[in-house]
């Protein structure tokens, strides 16, 4: 079957235990005998050395190309196989619809791109002990490539059986820990969307930020990334606070954040100094405002989303943190379209990838599938366009560390990317701002990268 074709990514050139010896020295006993003590000579025994052996290095999986799986119709072929490993049978309902969409925007990719060497072989994972044992048989039946999966514990767990059977991950954690050489992480990670934001920031002339950051490893995780990307342009956080994940233990940080205990107690003392004064209608002004003073910083990082932004971001200004006179400044979690109904955000800037290709990319999986993908659908596309764009290349260097890390990158959906050689992806991202009627572009996202990749 044949489909029709659109056009593809750009393709671009390939680039580029200790045996420990432990010696125990024992020494023996001496005794005496009769009457007039003898003294023998201090004899020192020597444990014989006993090698300790780290354990050895996975095995990697038999590829027997007389067991590769090749479907009715396509003997012959001189196929390409790309494992796609995700949580297919959750028990979670919402994980296996996400799974679902996943696959099905794969299956877009691969029809719209229409290689017919092109062989998706979708494994169910969910735990860790499944996601080992699909990646063992996606490798044993010939993959050349696996996408997914999705979740660190899984990408972790099949990590050392890929790497041993040579055969390299693009998986769609965005956890950087679990990335490393030969397992690239195809997602958002919210280090570079912090980057980027306070880089913005800090061009368009702000030196001193606050944060308000969840409890939880999120939160702790884009808090150091924050503290790191506004010392390294030398500007200044005033306040760093953190919230519980209940709404209810929102309201006293908030209140820590916006000094509001100084500043009401400000305006009070300033209003009675004015009925002191007798100056009566100075201080029936003051009746208007609640507190009195500026705060000390020009821009304020909240790194939440959903439910749980729409209940923090009302409370700044309820607090009288002023979004005219203070930035807010949010990551990839705000690209929601529903934000833009929250009054507070209004004019507030976040990072998120180039949306006009993702836009075209939802309105195609709409006309195909009758509905609208969730946000992070689009990383199996780009997955598959990235098999496709490396496919063309010959046999041998097709899926090596070098073409996969070219420096160059590639364009995808969500923008041009590239991957590090250990592991981590690098984006080119906008900068979007908040308005009622939608978000829209006021820093563009870079299209293509001036500098080689980090080695």
């Amino acid at each position: 079957m044949s489909f029709p074709s659109f056009p593809g990514l750009r393709n671009l050139k390939s680039l580029r235990s200790l045996a420990i010896g432990l010696a125990l020295p024992l020494l023996a006993a001496c005794t005496t005998f009769g009457s007039a003590p003898v003294t023998p000579p201090k004899v020192v025994v020597q444990a014989p050395q006993i090698k300790t052996q780290a354990p050895p290095a996975p095995a990697g999986v038999t590829r027997d190309p007389a067991n590769f799986y090749t479907p009715k119709g396509m003997d012959g072929r001189k196929l390409i196989r790309v494992a796609l490993l995700l949580p297919y049978n959750s028990s979670n309902p919402e994980i296996r619809d996400l799974s679902a969409s996943l696959y099905n925007a794969a299956q877009l990719a691969l029809f719209e791109f229409n290689n017919p060497d092109i062989l998706l072989m979708p494994k169910a994972t969910g735990t860790a002990e499944a996601a080992r044992q699909a990646a063992t048989d996606a490798i044993r039946q010939g993959a050349d490539l696996i996408l997914g999966p999705l979740f660190a514990e899984e990408v972790t767990a099949i990590t050392p059986i890929a790497q041993a059977s040579r055969v390299p991950v693009v998986a769609f954690s965005s956890d950087v820990t679990v990335a490393q050489a030969g397992v690239y992480l195809l997602s958002f990670p919210p280090d570079e969307e912090v980057k980027r934001i306070v880089d913005f920031a800090v061009l368009s002339g702000m030196t001193k930020f606050a944060a308000l950051t969840p409890q939880n490893d999120y939160g702790n995780r884009v808090a150091s990334a924050f503290r790191q990307a506004v010392a390294d342009h030398g500007s200044t956080i005033t306040d760093m606070v953190s919230y519980p994940l209940s709404v209810e233990g929102m309201n006293n940080p908030v209140m820590q954040v916006a000094h509001y205990g100084s500043r009401h107690g400000a305006l009070v003392a300033r209003r009675k100094a004015l009925e002191a004064a007798g100056d009566t209608a100075g201080a029936k002004a003051l009746e208007k405002v609640d507190t009195q003073g500026d705060l000390p910083y020009q821009a304020i990082f909240l790194p939440e989303g959903g439910t749980r932004l729409r209940a923090l971001a009302p409370l700044l200004p309820y607090y009288d943190v002023d979004p005219r006179k203070i930035k807010f400044l949010g990551t990839g979690l705000w690209d929601d379209p529903t934000l833009t109904r929250e009054t507070s955000l209004d004019g507030s800037w976040f990072t998120a990838p180039p949306p006009e290709a993702h836009q075209q990319f939802v309105a195609r999986y709409a006309r195909a599938y009758h509905a609208t993908p969730p946000r992070i659908a689009s990383l199996a596309y780009d997955g598959v366009s990235l098999a496709v764009a490396l496919a063309s290349h010959p046999g041998n260097m097709r899926f090596t560390d070098e073409a996969i890390t070219h420096p160059d990158g590639f364009a995808g959906v969500d923008g041009i990317f590239r991957f590090t050689p250990d592991g981590r992806i690098e984006r080119g991202l906008s900068v979007m701002e908040i308005h009622p009627g939608g978000a829209v572009v006021v820093d563009p996202a870079p299209q293509s990268f001036g500098v080689p990749a980090i080695n």
